[in-house]
């Protein structure tokens, strides 16, 4: 009985012990975090948004589903219609051929052409029916159309557009509308997941998910001589008629808005650019105020650095903006900044390379201060710049004067007095750079000043506008030369 008794105590405590050594090893792991993504309220404040992140996606499985429901509604599928221009065969007996000379002018037949059409997306702001999406997806188009996820259709109305970011705001006449707030784009993590809505291929509420691939690419799409290009890089799946949906993140919230692909086929190719947030709900507040955007400049030029140019240049940093040139009377030159200094940080925004400092200083408007850390002979150095606008001076832009520096693609700035003198010339303003436009078709290049618009003296960049606002036809441009020779050119104003 004893050795019966000491076996069975035996074989009871072995399934004890092999019950304890399966639970510990085999069994399935009780402490998962329940699928289903608990989206916290706007107003909560989240102390760091990479703890958010490993909470959410503590399972290894996101789910999208809560996030895609939210969001989807406040995205718009967006139809624009163009007038097709007539190419010169269709015309190839103009209004000054012989033919009207001798005998007057005849009526041509004008054949019925459909108008080009366009598609992209766009994004709900406001429930009273403020929609943003991409400048190129509505540019010049003759009529815009809005249809909503649940089929509303509506007729678009442009508020204001921004072609130095490729934005534009658009309004229709509706009320409770569902929309998206925008999110910090600066607490983007790389390697956070985000969501690219839109309507690929007129396919409409198409949700794709991919993660942040890069922050602050610049890939040198936009022309504009004020242009900014600082995107979010992602590998969500983004293709034609994206173009101005929404990237969120895994709280609902609007981090980008969807522009460009990196593509040799015209198609996805893994990777895709979105405008940051904080750009874009900048752009909005400008339209929404002014009409127009207001730019911040500091006025200087810059360019990337590298280890080896930074040993050639004697530096001991390898990031940041390295400033190339300091405009006159800008306001960098009267922040005391020089050439060769390297500029780090624009507030509280560290300052990599030269999209960091365009992005950190297109944020701002004529008349902020900015507080600018550069570098400088081995050590940091602190100053403070009041911005100026695309004239050289601190008040806000007007809807003329951006309208007319967008026609003729320059930016301008004021003389020194000593320039003035040494090509003996008393008044005129320097042409500081250019993009497509009027005086680029021209012939005039950069560094060129003009003195004279039609006779007319030319003292400050306002000058410009207010002499050009109301002309049509041709104009004469006078002025000289970097090396003082004097130029004469011709525009052709509608």
């Amino acid at each position: 009985m004893k050795k019966f008794l000491g076996l069975f105590i035996v074989a009871v405590l072995g399934g004890v012990a092999a019950l304890g050594i399966q639970q510990m090893y085999f069994a399935p792991e009780q402490n998962y975090h329940q699928v289903s993504h608990v989206i916290p309220h706007r107003s909560e404040r989240v102390p760091s948004a990479l703890v958010n992140h490993l909470e959410d996606f503590a399972s290894g499985l996101p789910d999208f589903t809560v996030v895609s429901e939210m969001t989807v509604n406040a995205v718009v599928h967006i139809r624009s219609e163009f007038e097709r221009q007539r190419s010169p065969q269709q015309d190839f007996f103009g209004p000054d051929d012989f033919f009207d000379f001798f005998f007057g002018p005849r009526r041509r037949p004008s054949p019925d052409r459909p108008p080009a059409i366009g598609s992209g997306s766009g994004v709900i702001l406001s429930p009273d029916g403020y929609v943003i999406t991409n400048n190129h997806v509505i540019d010049n188009a003759s009529k815009i159309e809005i249809t909503l996820n649940d089929n509303r259709m509506y007729e678009a109305e442009v508020v204001g557009t921004d072609p130095t970011t490729d934005l534009a705001l658009l309004k229709i006449d509706e009320e409770g509308l569902p929309y998206l707030e925008f999110g910090d784009s600066d607490n983007l993590l790389v390697g956070e997941w985000v969501l690219a809505i839109g309507n690929p291929f007129n396919l409409e509420s198409t949700v794709t998910a991919g993660i942040v691939s890069a922050k602050g690419r610049n890939i040198n799409i936009l022309t504009d001589t004020l242009a900014i290009e600082s995107f979010i890089q992602t590998d969500a799946a983004v293709n034609r008629g994206n173009s101005g949906g929404a990237l969120v993140n895994t709280r609902g919230e609007l981090v980008g808005i969807n522009t460009a692909i990196a593509s040799t086929t015209g198609t996805f190719a893994g990777y895709s650019f979105a405008v940051p947030a904080n750009i874009a709900s900048k752009v909005v507040e400008d339209l929404t105020e002014y009409g127009q955007v207001q730019r911040g400049m500091l006025g200087v030029t810059i360019s990337p650095l590298t280890s080896r140019e930074a040993g050639q240049r004697g530096l001991t940093v390898i990031q940041g903006a390295y400033v190339e040139r300091v405009g006159e009377n800008s306001a960098a030159k009267e922040a005391g900044i020089q050439e060769g200094d390297v500029i780090l940080r624009v507030d509280d925004s560290e300052v990599r390379n030269p999209s960091d400092l365009i992005e950190a200083v297109g944020r701002k408007r004529p008349g902020d201060d900015v507080v600018v850390t550069y570098y400088r002979d081995g050590q940091e150095r602190e100053t403070t710049a009041t911005l100026q606008n695309v004239y050289g001076e601190i008040a806000r832009v007007t809807r003329d004067e951006r309208e007319v520096t967008e026609m003729l693609g320059a930016r301008f700035e004021t003389v020194p007095e000593e320039t003035l003198q040494q090509l003996n010339i008393e008044h005129g303003v320097r042409v500081a750079g250019l993009s497509r436009g009027l005086l680029g078709n021209a012939g005039i290049r950069q560094g060129f000043i003009i003195t004279h618009i039609d006779n007319q003296e030319v003292h400050h960049p306002n000058d410009i506008s207010s002499i050009l606002e109301d002309k049509t036809g041709g104009v004469l441009i006078e002025g000289v030369t970097p090396d003082g020779t004097r130029a004469y050119y011709g525009l052709g104003l509608d």
